[in-house]
């Protein structure tokens, strides 16, 4: 299949996604927010007053998802190079979380609080190249891990977007040095034939 004729074939399968349709009616902006939801509901991730970063929030589908949950007395920190509309209950952050001026920026503006939940949707431009583009969506795990596993609370948990393949077993592994609990989540919303898996990491390990 060309190039062409698959962007047009992803079209179709987009438009006519039941939880795009889904999203559109019940002002979602995208349709991850109910993965988000889901894993919400199954693990019990919010409650209100937490202090959560959203890694990877362009559109802000999570970020809505997120600020709905903790209200009242919480705030979520949305961080993207894309730039995020403004949100009910959102600090938006405009950077790349690879730089070290954006993670000094959200360091500042938590001015040394702990944080309840680190959410990382965050996913490389594609190239095309699935061992390069394995390699940096592994990169950015891998960040997002090291920003949790300084700023989390001991009860505080963290949720990572991971495709299978070169490095995942590896991630895991990291994970369960760092936390007690490391669960694999597939939700509904996720395309099946998407290799996408969300891990979820619970309480932190007492160095």
């Amino acid at each position: 299949m060309t190039r062409a004729k698959a962007s047009k074939a992803w079209m179709r399968e987009h438009v006519n996604d039941r939880y795009v349709k889904r999203a559109q009616a019940e002002g979602y902006r995208s349709r991850a927010a109910y993965k988000l939801r889901e894993i919400a509901v199954r693990d019990k991730l919010f409650k209100p007053g937490m202090i959560v970063i959203d890694l990877g929030a362009a559109p802000g589908g999570w970020s809505q998802v997120a600020a709905r949950l903790v209200a009242p007395g919480g705030q979520v920190f949305a961080v993207d190079l894309l730039e995020i509309e403004p949100l009910t209950g959102v600090a938006c952050i405009r950077g790349n979380f690879g730089d070290e001026t954006t993670p000094a920026d959200l360091e500042r503006r938590l001015a040394g609080r702990r944080v309840d939940l680190v959410l990382s949707d965050m996913a490389p431009n594609l190239s095309g190249i699935a061992s390069t583009d394995q390699a940096r969506a592994m990169a950015l795990a891998e960040l997002a891990l090291d920003f949790a596993v300084t700023h989390l609370k001991p009860q505080g948990a963290f949720l990572v977007k991971l495709f299978q393949g070169t490095g995942f077993d590896e991630f895991v592994r990291a994970l369960r040095r760092h936390f007690k609990q490391v669960l694999v989540r597939k939700p509904e919303a996720s395309r099946s034939r998407s290799s996408e898996v969300y891990l979820l990491a619970k309480h932190l390990r007492r160095e």
